[in-house]
């Protein structure tokens, strides 16, 4: 948490994340940051405790955001399932519904999260992210299946790949920097390829 929020707080956070952004959190120097604000790394100190501490502050409310989607979208999609007669519309909302409310209003913390995090705790963020969506994809698979749909039968680690194609190709513009008008189109597309095998593996289809 920062320990000084005065206006002069919001120049050290723009401070923060062009020198991120620009050296990645290993390149990236207290001394660096404090030329950036204008301020000596003292005076950085009374902001954050320490460089750990400014990379989380940049990152964490994004992180924590999707998790809070995530928790939701599944909390939700279990609701469907009992209570809705059929699995028509039951899976509207989808990973691409994250990315355009949660992830693109936040697109420079995103960048950074996934391109400049190495040496922090958010180095394998993607790795981490498609373990827990694999988690929860085996046990929505086990859920259906008790409701009666007929799931396809599919191994751990071939999950695990399909996952984790799904979730690279998802983030490729973003990460790329494409303008807003084409990560639209992109993430269309990533929608007509890849949710027909989705809702087949689940069987919905």
């Amino acid at each position: 948490m920062p320990r000084d929020k005065s206006l002069s707080h919001v120049k050290v956070n723009k401070a923060i994340m062009e020198e991120f952004l620009e050296k990645g959190y290993e390149g990236a120097s207290i001394r660096s940051i404090g030329a950036r604000a204008g301020m000596t790394s003292a005076g950085l100190y009374r902001h954050y405790a320490d460089k750990e501490a400014m990379f989380e502050a940049m990152v964490s409310p994004l992180v924590e955001e999707m998790k809070k989607w995530l928790k939701n979208h599944t909390s939700k999609k279990y609701d469907l399932v009992e209570n809705a007669p059929s699995g028509d519309n039951l899976f509207g909302e989808s990973f691409i519904d994250l990315i355009r409310n949660v992830i693109l209003p936040r697109k420079k913390e995103f960048i950074l999260l996934m391109t400049c995090s190495g040496g922090t705790k958010y180095e394998n963020f993607i790795h981490d992210l498609t373990n827990d969506n694999q988690k929860e994809f085996l046990d929505a698979l086990k859920f259906l299946k008790e409701k009666g749909y007929p799931v396809k039968v599919i191994k751990e680690e071939e999950l695990h790949f399909l996952l984790s194609a799904y979730l690279t190709a998802c983030f490729e513009p973003i990460i790329h920097d494409y303008d807003d008008k084409e990560i639209d189109e992109y993430l269309n597309l990533m929608q007509e390829f890849f949710m027909p095998g989705w809702l087949k593996v689940m069987g919905i289809s």
